[in-house]
């Protein structure tokens, strides 16, 4: 039953109840035994209390105060005090009259002098009632909208991300696709497998909007098979060479993210390139972090990251940033021999790596 009762009422029923305890306190600490009728006329000023708050809740309701601005909130509060106080002086009066209470008090003063102490003292009751109400809410206000703004920086996040992790260039594809067509007749058995890579990429792409992880290991394989579809293009052109800590395989990078690197490597690098060149891939722990490297031939157009505008390394910053709030950086910079070096310093999973030194 008591379950069924809102936070409301029952923020009601408690409030005015230790408004009794409280009156009863200071009349035996202060005055000595109360008069005759006094518990029944603190009782009916409670209950009329409680049903005026309730009209004046009404009535913040129906004028639609806690949707105006903040000045106005104010002004309406300072109007319903008064008027509800007046109102609530008003009743206690005029229940006190009934019922015969005190009546030395009563011929003491006038009926306007009575009428004015009544709402005085009814006056406090009203503007605590009030400033916890409207604290409440506008409390309350604050807390949604700072879980809308969070929910909604979470979902833009979130769509950023899937942007980012789905993009693959669609000119590789082409690409892809025009070196498998050449192979048809002339290597089916390669034009087969060339499919079957193709195949594993893009099924890889879309995997990724469900993943924020996957083994190193993983990533690699994709990889491979992108450096396969492209050395069908370059033939000769594209060297590899691929140095990968046995350690670093388990380790969890974010999905697409080399192979994003390595396509950005190639389509800047390798195609400007008249005789080719290398693609070094580079995987190690230094210092409890976990560096990934990709080297290839060429130069940059400049030493600062800011001055390349390609969607790969601007993905990788914005990835990197998203999932690992500022805990991981990329750098990208000419290196001597000719080579350029983009650089991902991720923190090391110690759980897979203290797993790989039980295995060891």
């Amino acid at each position: 039953m008591f379950s069924k009762v809102s936070r409301y009422w029952w923020c009601q029923i408690i409030g005015w109840s230790v408004n009794v305890a409280i009156s009863v306190f200071f009349v035996y600490t202060f005055v000595g035994p109360p008069r005759d009728k006094y518990f029944l006329s603190l009782v009916l000023t409670c209950v009329l209390g409680i049903i005026i708050t309730h009209i004046m809740r009404l009535n913040i309701f129906f004028l639609k105060v806690l949707e105006k601005p903040l000045k106005t909130q104010i002004a309406y509060f300072i109007l319903l005090t008064i008027v509800f106080a007046i109102l609530l002086g008003m009743t206690s009066e005029s229940v006190d009259s009934l019922i015969g209470y005190n009546p030395e008090r009563l011929q003491k003063y006038s009926k306007a002098g009575r009428l004015f102490l009544s709402s005085f003292n009814a006056l406090w009751l009203i503007l605590v009632w009030n400033l916890i109400y409207f604290m409440y809410h506008y409390i309350e206000s604050n807390r949604r909208q700072q879980l809308d703004t969070l929910r909604l920086e979470a979902m833009v996040k979130s769509l950023e991300l899937k942007t980012i992790k789905s993009h693959i260039n669609p000119h590789f594809i082409f690409n892809a696709l025009n070196s498998i067509r050449a192979l048809v007749d002339e290597n089916p058995q390669r034009a087969r497998t060339a499919i079957t890579e193709l195949s594993n990429i893009l099924r890889s792409s879309m995997q990724a909007e469900k993943m924020e992880t996957v083994p190193l290991q993983q990533e690699l394989d994709i990889v491979r098979d992108y450096l396969a579809l492209e050395h069908m293009r370059f033939e000769e052109r594209l060297q590899i060479d691929l140095q990968i800590a046995e350690d670093t395989l388990l380790q969890p990078v974010p999905p697409m993210m080399l192979q994003t690197l390595v396509e950005n490597a190639i389509k800047h690098g390798i195609s400007k390139q008249i005789n080719g060149g290398m693609i070094r891939i580079i995987s190690d722990l230094k210092n409890n972090r976990h560096e990934l490297i990709v080297q290839n031939s060429g130069k940059l157009n400049g030493s600062r990251i800011d001055k390349q505008d390609g969607f790969g390394i601007k993905s990788t910053q914005d990835r990197l940033n998203l999932l690992y709030q500022g805990k991981a950086n990329f750098y990208i910079y000419d290196i001597e021999g000719g080579m350029v070096e983009s650089k991902i310093v991720m923190p090391v999973s110690t759980v897979i790596l203290h797993a790989n030194l039980e295995t060891q």
